[in-house]
């Protein structure tokens, strides 16, 4: 497993640099989505509890608050929702720099070295495939190695884990 992190680590490095890269792009434009949103679900707060102290102060009062709940309920629902769709836009862009990796000239070592990774993790009778979107995939008797770049590509993004909530951060 170690032989196979060594392996992996500029591929995960040059990985780890474009997600956050692609992810910090991805989050200031959801970050800016999503302030305009709660913003304008604060004005329209703000609006409906002006409306309802006009009917009166009691029955404003608990119309405000539910009010204020719905909306703060609904901005952190778009907040959430645009913080999926900035995780799923990264997996989509770190797929599709991981497969750009076979127009690069080293693209035939990077072959050896996911062959030799699987066979070491798999059996070295496993048959080694290249697959047509980049890497390899072993197959043998009940196993299976899947070192194909979109499967290295979501491995890393979900390696991120808990981390990638810092891209949101303040």
């Amino acid at each position: 497993m170690t032989t196979m992190r060594d392996a992996l680590a500029p591929l995960a490095g040059t990985l780890s640099r474009q997600a956050g890269i692609d992810a910090r792009a991805i989050v200031a434009g959801a970050e800016e989505e999503a302030a305009q949103v709660v913003a304008a679900a604060r004005q329209e707060a703000r609006t409906i509890l002006a409306d309802a102290r006009a009917d009166g102060a009691a029955q404003a009062e608990a119309a405000a608050v539910t009010e204020r709940i719905r909306a703060e309920r609904q901005a952190r629902d778009m907040e959430l929702a645009a913080r999926r769709e900035a995780l799923d836009e990264l997996r989509v862009r770190s797929a599709a720099a991981v497969r750009a990796l076979r127009d690069d000239p080293c693209y035939p070592r990077l072959l050896d070295r996911l062959s030799a990774l699987a066979r070491a993790a798999g059996g070295a009778d496993l048959v080694v495939e290249e697959q047509p979107d980049g890497g390899v995939l072993a197959k043998g008797r009940g196993r299976r190695v899947d070192c194909t770049l979109g499967a290295l590509a979501a491995r890393a993004v979900e390696a991120l884990g808990a981390e990638v909530e810092r891209l949101w951060a303040p």
